[in-house]
């Protein structure tokens, strides 16, 4: 589709720092990031299932972050998605999904309709965060976590299941766009690279 970029056009590293002033202060994370936690990931949501869940319980982890969507073209993926949670998990790997209906409202369900799907269809075990926003549109917000991940990489998903790869560090970001699959061989190359870092 003419709106995806080559892996190689997508993929950006950069370093942000943790202290990074920024100027949109309610949908930032808490201006004093929490001891210990790198501010990018000092944020809070709610699971699929409505049970809290705090990003600092990442910190030293290899984060992936991913927009989700039950009807797309690219739902295939989640089957990737799980299975290098569970082959990296051990090694510090956590995959997180935020569903969202930004794109061709390809997720119109409920938080418990994204959940039955997740389970029954792909056995999904990795975190799944409740129904969000991951683009601007009119009369939404785009959730604190993705606003920051675009202030790190100058870019926005374009479509579901853009991929950033959060770093040990909880300050390097890679971004892949949504055509890069996750079992793909630059896409492991970028996990294991993160995952060797101690």
């Amino acid at each position: 589709m003419h709106y995806f970029l080559s892996a190689a056009a997508v993929t950006t590293a950069v370093a942000i720092m943790a202290a990074a002033p920024n100027s949109d202060a309610a949908s930032a994370p808490t201006a004093q990031a929490s001891q210990g936690c790198p501010a990018l990931l000092d944020q809070k949501f709610k699971s699929l299932q409505g049970q809290p869940l705090n990003f600092c319980q990442y910190a030293g982890k290899v984060v992936v972050v991913v927009n989700t969507a039950s009807y797309c073209g690219f739902t295939e993926q989640y089957k990737g998605l799980q299975a290098i949670y569970e082959k990296y998990k051990e090694k510090g790997l956590v995959v997180v999904g935020f569903p969202a209906n930004d794109f061709g409202k390809q997720e119109p369900g409920s938080n418990a309709e994204v959940a039955d799907f997740c389970e029954r269809t792909y056995k999904v075990k990795f975190p799944m965060m409740e129904k969000t926003f991951v683009v601007e549109a009119e009369g939404v917000k785009v959730n604190p976590l993705h606003e920051a991940l675009f202030k790190a990489t100058g870019q926005r998903p374009k479509w579901n299941f853009h991929k950033y790869v959060i770093g040990r560090d909880g300050q390097t970001v890679q971004s892949f766009g949504s055509s890069v699959n996750p079992e793909s061989p630059a896409f492991l190359a970028a996990l294991e690279k993160q995952l060797e870092v101690k």
